[in-house]
């Protein structure tokens, strides 16, 4: 399993804790172990920069996902096949703001919205209200199993 955590935003965030979160976001999803995943941590101008370039929307976000070979979630019998998941980036500066407002820290929202980031990676969206519902449901079953504690309410833009 490749999981790389590049961060370029200035702010410390416990990234061998977002490497095992994906871990287990991967085993609980039966996404191939060879499976790879880069996360960028950058700041909120490199973000805004490619929120343009790849959503065509102005200003930062939060976290965007770039699937590359279009995995699936697997099951026990037939996990996802070895491939290229995609890379996420995400924001620690607009996480500080989100997770401020939500009164939780900023290591909750950065597992939050890694977590976030990885399911739409394998396909999930939150477009239509039953999509959002499936989703982020999966997404707090998700944080809490890998945190012990009750998921953060969600936050995302």
């Amino acid at each position: 399993m490749s999981i790389e955590v590049n961060n370029e935003s200035g702010i410390q965030v416990d990234e061998a804790e977002l490497v095992a979160l994906a871990r287990y976001v991967f085993e609980q999803l039966y996404i191939h172990p060879q499976a790879e995943l880069s996360i960028l941590l950058v700041d909120e101008p490199a973000m805004e920069k490619l929120h343009i370039e790849l959503m065509d929307e102005p200003g930062s976000t939060d976290v965007l996902s770039v699937p590359m070979d279009e995995l699936t979630p697997g099951t026990p019998d037939r996990p996802t096949p070895q491939g290229m998941l995609g890379d996420i980036a995400v924001c620690p500066q607009v996480a500080q703001m989100q997770a401020a407002n939500a009164g939780h820290g900023l290591q909750d929202e950065m597992l939050l919205l890694t977590t976030h980031g990885i399911l739409h990676l394998l396909g999930y969206d939150h477009a239509e209200p039953e999509e959002k519902d499936e989703m982020f449901g999966l997404q707090r079953q998700l944080l809490s199993g890998f945190t012990g504690k009750d998921a953060p309410a969600e936050t995302t833009q």
